[in-house]
């Protein structure tokens, strides 16, 4: 076989035919082959890196499990810190066996990747989502405005035997633990921290439509220097934040 041949045959072939096809493939002299075998086994290592980490983040889920608990929903909430736009909570039910590569807190993950893991979350999973709006925000502060946007997400979701949240501790008579960073610790909260993410990501791309001239398609509300400068320009608009600095001295 060419090279190419060869490495078109490598694209897609599951592990226990790699060991297999590796024993032949390593008989084979030429540079062009053994680079490829180089770049396979980086490639499993790597996923093999990825499921191991994956595993590990799932030991708050085991721990309910072992306890009885069957719906075990992760919470998390993104945009407590912009000076404009909703913030966005999500709830999330994953069902057994769910997998994706990379799963982590959506900060730390690529436009992108986040895409690809909401799509997979939005297929398979329970979801729910609360919105809450800056005039609510401005109304009752950001602290109780994210509980309730994560309360509303708890309640599309419907029956849950516990919660797994970050950072927060809810009015609600349902089991839960508060983990903090906890969309690096557990897979279900980095799958609502997705969900949150991309859900609030594209409204404040739809808002920069309304609202052009504070760059909010690519700094989603918080205070960058474009925004800061399209509010000394255009002044305050409706899905900005009153009771935040600088704005409310404005």
């Amino acid at each position: 076989m060419t090279i190419q041949q060869i490495k078109q045959q490598l694209q897609d072939i599951r592990y226990e035919e790699w060991i297999q096809m590796k024993s032949t493939l390593s008989q084979d002299p030429r540079v062009g082959v053994q680079t490829l075998i180089r770049q396979k086994e980086l490639q499993f290592e790597r996923e093999r890196m990825l499921r191991s980490d994956f595993e590990r983040r799932l030991t708050y889920e085991r721990e309910l499990t072992r306890a009885g608990c069957e719906r075990i929903v992760g919470v998390d909430e993104v945009g407590r810190g912009p000076l404009a736009g909703p913030v966005v909570a999500a709830a999330v039910l994953l069902p057994e066996g769910f997998y994706v590569a990379g799963l982590n807190d959506s900060k730390k993950m690529t436009k992108t990747a986040r895409d690809a893991a909401y799509n997979q979350i939005m297929e398979v999973a329970e979801v729910g989502v609360g919105i809450v709006e800056s005039g609510t925000i401005d109304d009752i502060n950001i602290y109780e405005a994210t509980k309730l946007a994560m309360m509303e997400a708890i309640r599309q979701v419907g029956d849950a035997d516990a919660l797994l949240i970050d950072a927060m501790k809810l009015d609600l008579d349902i089991p839960q633990q508060s983990l903090i960073k906890g969309d690096s610790l557990s897979v279900s909260i980095a799958a609502a921290s997705v969900v949150a993410k991309v859900v609030r990501d594209r409204m404040m791309e739809e808002y920069d439509l309304t609202y052009p001239g504070y760059g909010f398609d690519k700094n989603a509300g918080y205070g960058t220097e474009a925004h800061i400068e399209g509010l000394r320009r255009l002044g305050v608009t409706p899905i900005h934040r009153r009771t935040f600095a600088p704005i409310k001295h404005m």
